[in-house]
């Protein structure tokens, strides 16, 4: 089978499956695209089709995401949290349907700005490649510094990291010892899982249960569906007006140009932004909402794209999380040495690839999103239990986990989320700043022990 075939077929199979995914609320980007992505890669997938899944996988995921967020108010994951308040103001003038279209059809238009801008920036960028790689373990110290600043945490997390290197070296060290070979997969693996992990062991817990304990359970009231369109795919330009669409093309352009910045950061940003310029509480929202949903679909691609294509090292949030197989996942890709899509691909296969996956991202999840939401959206509710989801990502990490270094990697990626997992959840150590720790982290050593 052609090597273009595989591509269509993995990059159908992605869109389908984050379609679904999306609908589950709460879902955390990292802790679900890690181990699938990964699963792809070691199932022997060949570079580009390996691409195309993620970039379907991301665009799927972020359509979705917007049902539970402006029908339901409930974040459909870490990157919906900032268009909260926005489709709840929407949501209380009985128009959740109109947020959703909005979120949908900026996201499409956001998707398809950041992949030409990502591939032609990265190719600027990487004339400075030979820089970055050879001072890829001070840049990784420098710029977990920044980020643990910047995060949740603050100072905590700032002087949280040179213990968590240190952990890290440690129990490294001991598995070399056990294994024989140097553990990657099990450690991104722990710390992708950590948050979802940790709240299993708070609800063990018989005195820190106390914090999960709900005493009713949550009602959630839907608009009925108001279908205002012919055919099957409405047009996203005439679901936003003129401006709306220079705004979120405008936006998704600068974000994509913003790699090393938080996504969720860079969302809220340009939200801001757009909802100064327009006045109303319908034009605010329905503007804002457009823009963040393009916005958080080029954070992401960008994010992905321009550190693969120019460096090979992760150097972005999304690439030390959600994307980070794509950079490293042994024996098949590394990132120290490079021997990933940087080298595999070029900047023609990049955007090919790329615009496959979403494309066929786009024929799935948005029409489905459009015309499905609601009925999707109760099917979930009433059937699908999210301790079920929790269960199946834990299994397919722990089987990963296994597949690197049998018990030993499945014990080491349990120990990386519970120590990663109760950082983040009790410190505000988040997850980014614990993958720049991992990737800094024999450097870190390096200097201050001589380790």
């Amino acid at each position: 089978m052609s090597v273009l075939m595989i591509s269509i077929l993995l990059a159908l199979a992605g869109a389908v499956l984050f379609t679904l995914i999306g609908l589950v609320s709460g879902t955390d980007e990292t802790a679900i695209m890690v181990p699938f992505t990964l699963l792809v890669i070691l199932l022997g997938a060949p570079p580009e089709a390996v691409f195309s899944f993620f970039m379907a996988a991301v665009l799927s995921k972020h359509l979705t995401h917007a049902i539970p967020t402006a029908l339901m108010g409930v974040p459909g994951d870490t990157t919906a949290v900032p268009l909260i308040d926005h489709a709840s103001a929407l949501r209380r003038l009985g128009l959740p349907h109109v947020a959703l279209r909005k979120m949908l059809s900026g996201g499409l238009i956001g998707a398809f700005i950041a992949l030409p801008t990502a591939v032609l920036f990265g190719q600027f960028l990487g004339q400075f490649a030979d820089f970055f790689k050879a001072s890829s373990g001070l840049i990784f110290t420098l710029a977990a510094i920044l980020i643990a600043y910047f995060s949740k945490g603050k100072w905590v997390s700032v002087l949280m990291i040179i213990p968590f290197a240190f952990f890290i070296k440690s129990i490294g060290t001991y598995s070399f010892s056990l294994t024989e070979k140097n553990l990657s997969i099990s450690f991104f693996l722990g710390i992708a899982i950590g948050p979802m992990f940790s709240d299993i062991l708070i609800s063990l817990s018989s005195s820190a249960r106390k914090s999960l304990v709900r005493s009713q359970a949550k009602e959630y009231h839907l608009a009925p569906e108001n279908k205002s369109w012919k055919g099957f795919f409405p047009n996203p330009f005439r679901v936003l007006t003129a401006r709306q669409t220079a705004h979120t093309a405008a936006t998704s352009f600068v974000s994509s140009l913003t790699f090393a910045f938080s996504p969720v950061g860079m969302t809220s940003l340009m939200g801001e932004i757009v909802s100064s310029r327009n006045k109303g509480v319908y034009k605010k929202s329905t503007s804002s909402l457009a823009t963040m949903n393009g916005v958080t679909e080029s954070t992401y691609i960008a994010e992905t794209v321009i550190p693969l294509l120019a460096f090979g090292i992760p150097l972005s949030p999304v690439a030390l999380g959600p994307a980070s197989p794509l950079f490293n996942a042994p024996p098949v890709f590394t990132s120290d040495p490079v021997n990933n899509l940087h080298n595999m691909l070029t900047p023609w296969d990049f955007f090919l690839y790329g615009l496959i996956g979403l494309l066929i991202a786009t024929v799935i999840a948005y029409p489905f999103a459009m015309n499905y939401a609601r009925t999707a959206t109760v099917f979930v509710m009433k059937h699908i239990s999210q301790e079920a989801i929790v269960g199946m990502f834990i299994g397919l990490v722990c089987l990963l986990a296994f597949h690197e270094a049998q018990l030993v990697g499945v014990m080491l990626t349990l120990i990386m989320a519970t120590v990663g997992g109760l950082l983040n959840r009790v410190l505000g150590v988040s997850s980014g700043v614990q993958f720049m720790v991992f990737y800094g982290s024999t450097y870190m050593m390096a200097k201050l022990l001589g380790a």
